[in-house]
């Protein structure tokens, strides 16, 4: 007997100790009252560690955190006292596209369509200038609120495309400059620096009305299809804007300036007289733009829909109005107008991106919106000026081969850098 003991005692000591109790087992050996009490501590959520039942029943598997009642019975109480959460709002149906949708949509392909329009009316102008021959800088006298002004038709053509960029600036367009000084001052530079020179230096090989109208070209402020060119080639939009405004503000003081130092040797300069006409052409519209959608934004509101599409056509004629009136000196002569002026933007346009780039150290984002402002100048508004203040024809033959040149370069850039990116235009 003893040595079946010693036996007995020995295997219950090499038998692995027996598994914990099951719920079921928990049931069936918990008294009644207990298991009550259970139940309900679950059905309250309560943790079954919190519950002091006898030693032995086999409640120690419930007291990891789990909900008693669920393993004992395989069910899920709801607690009394929880809030049920509120079911998200359906997904809205989807919107169905309006005529303001495709309207929108049109003037959106149209202005990135823009160098292509205005490459086909300069086309078009070089073959039949007579289409274009109501576009002139001649005077003549309109009604604008009953107050007679006078003034040419492509004067007010550049004026209207001022006054329809003013509509859509506010003062706080010009905070930007505080975060981007260092490229905006860089592009300053290119603009007012670096590109009259180069037009001062290939000037020397011309004659004097063409060097004076080359550097004229190269000392006026920006173009508004450089925003356009910036937003294809996928540069800083918001910087291209700022440059383009920032150079036509103070177009009024650099131009004739540059113009006057750089070229007043060879032929006399009117600087008053530029000034003045950039003034009433440039600097008044788009203030009085700008005035409009600050203090009357309600009225301006109404307009912002048709701006861009006003944009794209006046601009499109403005350029091809000047290839119109010098039609047959590029037919005569040719490349010897042509070359001085494509030599003049491929250089711009190549300076103003490796030296940022390369030289500067400046993103390829800050490099292509500096090549684009110094490539593409307002070719429209130095053949405004040079009609106006200049005798020669042979001075605004640059400005209106610039038009060209310049568009067609700028489109070819820009989609190159876009298709460069991976985009499809």
């Amino acid at each position: 007997t003893g040595t079946a003991l010693s036996v007995g005692r020995a295997n219950r000591l090499l038998l692995p100790p027996s598994p914990p109790a099951t719920a079921s087992a928990v049931m069936s050996s918990c008294s009644r009252r207990t298991a009550l009490g259970a139940v309900l501590l679950a059905a309250l959520s309560l943790d079954a560690s919190a519950l002091h039942l006898p030693p032995g029943c086999g409640v120690e598997a419930l007291r990891g955190g789990g909900n008693p009642f669920q393993q004992c019975f395989g069910l899920r109480m709801r607690n009394p006292f929880h809030k049920p959460q509120p079911l998200p709002p359906p997904p809205p149906p989807p919107r169905m596209r309006t005529f303001k949708d495709k309207y929108f949509k049109v003037v959106e392909t149209l202005t990135l369509m823009f160098p292509v329009w205005t490459v086909g009316l300069s086309l078009l102008a070089l073959w039949n200038p007579d289409r274009f021959e109501w576009l002139t800088t001649e005077s003549a006298t309109y009604s604008i609120l009953g107050v007679g002004v006078e003034m040419d038709p492509f004067t007010l053509f550049l004026s209207m495309t001022m006054l329809s960029m003013g509509t859509n600036l506010t003062w706080k367009d010009f905070y930007p400059i505080r975060e981007s000084i260092y490229p905006i001052c860089v592009a300053f530079l290119f603009q007012y620096g670096v590109v009259p020179i180069l037009g001062w230096i290939i000037g020397q090989f011309l004659p004097a009305p063409l060097a004076v109208g080359l550097v004229l070209l190269a000392s006026c402020p920006g173009s508004q299809s450089s925003n356009v060119a910036c937003f294809i080639a996928g540069g800083n939009l918001p910087v291209s804007i700022i440059m383009t405004l920032l150079s036509t503000s103070v177009s009024a003081v650099m131009t004739p300036l540059l113009v006057r130092v750089l070229a007043g040797a060879k032929l006399a300069v009117p600087g008053i007289g530029i000034m003045l006409s950039l003034l009433k052409v440039v600097i008044g519209p788009t203030l009085l733009g700008l005035l409009l959608n600050v203090y009357m934004p309600h009225v301006t509101a109404q307009i912002k829909p048709i701006t861009p599409l006003i944009g794209v056509v006046l601009t499109s004629c403005l350029c091809a109005a000047p290839i119109a009136g010098v039609a047959d000196l590029l037919l005569e002569q040719g490349m010897g107008l042509i070359v001085p002026v494509v030599l003049l933007h491929a250089l711009s346009f190549f300076i103003g991106y490796t030296v940022p780039r390369y030289g500067l150290g400046m993103s390829e984002q800050y490099a292509r919106t500096i090549s684009i402002e110094s490539g593409m100048q307002s070719a429209a508004l130095g053949f405004l000026l040079a009609r106006k203040h200049f005798s020669s024809t042979l001075t605004a033959v640059p400005s209106a081969v610039g038009v060209l040149v310049m568009s067609w370069m700028g489109a070819l850039m820009s989609v190159a850098w876009r298709l460069k990116d991976g985009g499809v235009c």
